[in-house]
Parts: C-alpha cells; structure tokens; sequence
C-alpha cells in the first residue's frame, strides 16, 4: 500500500493524517504555513483521497500504511498528527511504533470507543447522490441536503466530488468499504504499553468527542505524557474553524 501524499518544506518532518471522509487536501493551507518551519507530509489515508482502495479498512491496516510510508521517506524525529479518525490512526501507529515518532498530536477524538451512529445521515446523504445522473455540484448538494441539513458539513463532503475523464461525477472516498467498516471506524485504540513521549490532545469546547472522563482517565492510561488543550469556540472540526489557534498550539508544541 503506496499512500498518497504531498510533501512541503524542511526540517523536521511533521506528518498530518486526516479524518473520516477528508482527504489531504483539507489541510494544505496549514501545511504551507507549517512548512517554514517543518518537513511537512500530509497524506490521503487508505480508501480516501488519491490513495489506492481496498475492501479493508482497520486502525491496524492503516497503522502499517503509515509505517510504509515511514519506511518509504526515511522519516525520523516524526510529530504525527491526526484528526478524528486519522487521530487514531495516529494513536495506534503511536502504540506500534513509539521509536519511530518524537510526539503526537491528536485533534478531538479520544481512544474509546465512538458511537459512529451520529454518521448514519451523513452516509445515507453520500448514498442518496445518484452519480449516474448528477450534473452539478448544486444537484449533489441538494441531494445530500434531504439527510444532511448542516451547509458546512455538505460543503465538507462536496470537496470529495470530482468529475472523471468522461465528464461524470463520482467520490474519492471509497464508501462501500467506509459503509461495511464503519464500526471499525469507531473502534477502541488500546495497547500493551503506553506511549511515554510528549502528546498533544486538542479538543473542541463545542465537541462532544473528548469528554472530561477521557481527559482524567482515558488519555492518561494510554499516554502519561499527555496535555490536553481546549479551543472553546471550535467544534469538530477545529483546524477549519480556528486554524491560527491550532497552527500557534502544534507549532510551540513541535518545536519544543
């Protein structure tokens, strides 16, 4: 598994791992500002993006997909980054490979489990898009909107919509597989040994994906080294929403 990626900058590599239905993309403005400072990677995960689709998908298979990719650019001195579910990624690949990796930075999600019911709309809305007949964006867009009534979330999800070289429409993600492995997707990162390097965890105060008993209890058991920041008028998806906040954070916290 060959996965996707862009590299920008020098220095000390910094690799960004994207969440659930995002794709490296997401993340380039960040990166460049990142770049005059680090060796920034940023990477499509597995089934995502540009990078090659399989029916499998598991934190495990992604762990060994970044470790190739590890492998691949001779990386050392790694601060892994990851959001969502590309935040677990980065937890188990943490878990694996400790000495691969100086630091860890995980954006709103903790290692529990997650309830992944909370994506039932937004895949009834990816699979209410009838690709064959679609012919623009605006008539996905409405399409998403019987299940998805959020416009940022729609807009979030239209970024994955490319037109193929016969002009129609079709998903970078690949969603049978997301749509099979969604529990997966949800599952509990746990480990043997904990991972005793500095670890970043930064949640969104409008969030309900790290709670207060993960900052007490489940973090700390997994990583002792651990800090754990609020951003208090972000959500989710706190690098869209309050990107200097985040970009001051990880940049003291990797250059530490």
């Amino acid at each position: 598994m060959q996965l996707h990626h862009r590299e920008l900058g020098e220095g000390n590599p910094l690799v960004i791992l994207h969440g659930l239905f995002g794709t490296s993309d997401n993340w380039q403005t960040l990166a460049k500002r990142w770049a005059e400072t680090h060796r920034v990677i940023v990477v499509d995960l597995r089934n995502h993006g540009r990078s090659p689709q399989t029916a499998e998908h598991s934190y495990e298979l992604m762990s060994q997909d970044v470790l190739a990719l590890f492998d691949q650019l001779q990386l050392q001195h790694v601060t892994l980054l990851g959001h969502s579910m590309g935040g677990k990624v980065a937890m188990r690949f943490a878990l694996d490979h400790p000495a691969r990796l100086d630091r860890v930075v995980i954006l709103d999600i903790a290692p529990r489990l997650s309830d992944m019911q909370h994506q039932d709309d937004i895949l009834a809305g990816l699979h209410a898009v009838d690709l064959a007949s679609v012919q623009s964006r605006q008539q996905a867009d409405e399409a998403l909107a019987q299940h998805i009534p959020q416009v940022g979330v729609r807009q979030f999800l239209l970024k994955n919509l490319y037109r193929r070289e016969d002009n129609s429409f079709a998903w970078r993600p690949n969603l049978a597989a997301l749509t099979t492995h969604m529990p997966a997707i949800g599952a509990e990162i746990t480990g043997p040994t904990p991972f005793l390097k500095p670890a970043l965890f930064v949640r969104g105060g409008k969030s309900n994906y790290v709670t207060t008993e993960d900052k007490l209890y489940g973090i700390p058991a997994l990583f002792p080294n651990s800090q754990v920041e609020t951003i208090v008028d972000a959500g989710h998806w706190l690098h869209a929403e309050e990107p200097d906040q985040i970009y001051t954070l990880v940049e003291a916290f990797a250059t530490s």
